[in-house]
């Protein structure tokens, strides 16, 4: 995608464009020319420079450390924990895996940490409002949550967090009677322009940027509208002229608004013995092909509506039409026989002779977006076709038909008549030589219409991702406990393996942190909110606990519970950032545990038990990366099944197939 970025080619994915437009910047920056074909992993790239973008990853990567570093620091006022959990992420195989390849989630990670590192700041210039400092943190805040949200849509669960925070902020500032209602409006709209207004406007100029470099046609043009199409060079609408309204006696192709169903079809071959009337097929194509284009006629007359000495009339909103298939002369036909894929939807075939056929031919056509009158636009009207005789409404079901049908897509007409995008067309192409043509140049969608197509075709590819055929997915529950990884590549003993895996230790040790944080928190809270009369300095410790772990639990729980809700095909990777979370998590939880340890300890032994708990953990975490260290760099030799592997011990669980 980076490459295409540089070739000018429009792409479709179904994540936003921030983190491909970097890397295809960091590409051209470093002399790649966008033309290497990044097939399958183990390709050589020859000439192809790659180092730029590889690098570009790493180093976003490679800055989740001090971030943590820092952000931990802010939060607990505490040295070792703040290097504890910066080790625990530098010891980590896992994210050091995503973050050497040329990949999004380096860069995701990044702006997320960024924007923790932000906020916590400047919640920390909370006793100087409105000072320099104060606004920097504030605005870095909103410029990071675009950032997220620019490179992967995971980046609305760290606006939550921001978001949360903000409020409870406000809350506090609004019943502190010291502050003027003036005082505390000021502080409203500061966080509005700089949470709100600064983060969707550097949002909204991402796609700016994007729309302006990819204005060439390429694979992406089938998943969008006719007229989101037109503005691309190469496209066989760019710079067409075209009737602008439907008339009676054009020549049409009509295009479903579902994702990748494409234009109504029809061809010789007959439904087969058994599937409903051995009638002509109709189907969904995604192809330009003269097999697409159909006759909009008159449902009760057969006269030439081309012929000179006939009026132009208008197609409208309500008109019973008839649509004849050019290249064979039938009708475009609806009946109660099952349609052959989807039960209780009705069959559509082409039936008639050179257009002549029954009153199961006959639609009436709906406009279902009137803001441009009764009559239809080309490009830009919604329409459906109703079937006069059954009622039901003309669609695509999506399902690919068998070898018979040729693997195009299901047309049914469905009885429900609730509106769906896979009912609704458009007229694309359009010929009629009665009509004056216009340039599809004003018919061209503005800014806000596209940035709201491409979105709803991102959310519609979001929620349509399935498994390919032998592809390694995962279950959200399996990721904390780091019950399987993903090969990233090779298969057999011949071949250099990359597995991308969580280093156990830290990451058992995370989870283990979680739990013991909500007991040791539960317990804390309870004691403070009945009033015990604490040590200040286990108070103090409390406080750092309670809030600052408090925040990165949030933010734990914020990156990995809206999973389980998703319907969509989930991966291992999906889980880093809330990994992130739990690491600082770690280094906070267990600071403060021995630090409560050495307190209650004499004083002789407290601040050793303090030092030598630190040293072991980071020593642990140390040697656990040197033990499973190469499945980030490279594995080769026999697979760790193999007694001979130097991997053979390290397969702790059944699970793991390195």
């Amino acid at each position: 995608m980076g490459s295409y970025y540089i070739n000018r080619t429009f792409f479709f994915d179904v994540h936003p464009p921030l983190g491909k437009m970097l890397i295809g910047l960091a590409g051209y920056l470093s002399g790649y020319n966008g033309t290497f074909m990044f097939q399958k992993p183990g390709d050589k790239y020859e000439h192809h420079n790659y180092m730029g973008m590889r690098g570009f990853c790493a180093f976003l990567g490679s800055l989740l450390i001090p971030f943590a570093y820092l952000t931990v620091l802010e939060l607990s006022k505490s040295l070792p924990a703040a290097l504890l959990s910066a080790a625990l992420l530098t010891f980590d195989t896992g994210c050091l895996t995503l973050s050497q390849y040329i990949l999004l989630d380096p860069i995701l990670m990044f702006f997320i940490m960024a924007a923790m590192l932000s906020m916590v700041k400047y919640n920390s210039c909370a006793d100087r409002p409105f000072s320099a400092p104060w606004w920097f943190w504030l605005s870095l805040t909103g410029i990071n949550l675009a950032g997220a949200l620019g490179v992967k849509f995971v980046g609305l669960f760290i606006i939550l967090q921001v978001g949360w925070n903000t409020v409870s902020d406000l809350w506090h500032l609004f019943g502190d009677l010291s502050l003027s209602l003036v005082t505390v409006g000021k502080h409203l709209t500061a966080r509005i322009l700089c949470l709100i207004v600064l983060p969707l406007s550097l949002y909204t100029a991402i796609y700016a940027v994007h729309f302006a470099v990819l204005n060439r046609s390429g694979p992406g043009d089938g998943f969008f509208s006719s007229a989101f199409q037109a503005r691309l060079s190469g496209n066989n609408l760019h710079n067409a002229s075209i009737p602008e309204y439907l008339a009676f006696g054009s020549v049409i192709t009509v295009k479903n608004l579902r994702m990748a169903i494409g234009y109504l079809h029809s061809h010789r071959h007959l439904y087969p013995e058994g599937v409903g009337a051995r009638q002509q097929q109709v189907t969904t194509y995604l192809h330009k092909d003269y097999n697409n284009l159909w006759i909009i006629k008159k449902h009760n007359t057969n006269s030439d509506p081309l012929d000179p000495s006939i009026p132009v009339e208008f197609v409208r909103h309500g008109d019973i039409v008839r649509l004849e298939h050019r290249e064979t002369s039938r009708n475009l036909h609806s009946h109660y026989h099952e349609a052959p894929l989807t039960r209780k939807h009705y069959q559509v075939t082409g039936y008639g002779i050179n257009g002549t056929g029954d009153s199961n031919d006959f639609w009436r056509i709906e406009v279902m977006n009137r803001k441009f009158g009764n009559r239809i636009k080309v490009l830009r009207s919604q329409i459906r076709f109703i079937h006069l005789v059954t009622g039901c409404v003309l669609g695509s079901s999506g399902k690919v038909l068998p070898k018979w049908g040729w693997e195009q897509l299901e047309v049914t007409c469905s009885p429900y008549l609730k509106e769906t995008l896979s009912s609704l067309w458009n007229v694309e192409d359009h010929i009629n030589p009665k009509l004056p043509n216009i340039s599809l140049d004003v018919l061209q969608p503005s800014f806000p219409e596209i940035l709201l197509e491409s979105h709803m075709v991102m959310i519609r590819g979001n929620s349509g991702l399935k498994p390919k055929d032998n592809e390694f997915t995962s279950k959200p529950w399996h990721w904390p406990i780091n019950y399987q990884g993903l090969r990233f590549s090779g298969v057999n003993d011949t071949d250099f393996r990359v597995y991308l895996l969580g280093n156990p230790v830290v990451w058992w040790l995370n989870l283990l942190s979680i739990a013991l944080y909500l007991f040791s928190g539960s317990i804390m809270a309870v004691a403070l909110q009945r009033g015990a009369h604490l040590p200040a300095e286990v108070e103090g410790l409390s406080q750092v606990l309670l809030r600052g772990g408090g925040q990165l639990l949030l933010g734990w729980a914020l990156h990995y519970f809206p999973f389980f809700l998703m319907g969509r095909v989930l991966y291992f990777h999906h889980y880093f950032p809330a990994m992130l979370f739990s690491s600082m998590l770690t280094g906070v939880l267990w600071d403060t545990l021995l630090r409560l340890c050495a307190w209650s300890l004499a004083s002789s032994l407290a601040s050793g038990v303090h030092v030598v708990g630190v040293l072991s953990l980071l020593l642990g975490t140390a040697y656990s990366f040197y033990l499973f260290h190469p499945l980030a760099y490279g594995m080769v030799g026999p697979l760790a099944q193999d007694p001979r592997s130097p991997m053979a011990g390290l397969r702790w669980l059944e699970s793991w197939d390195f």
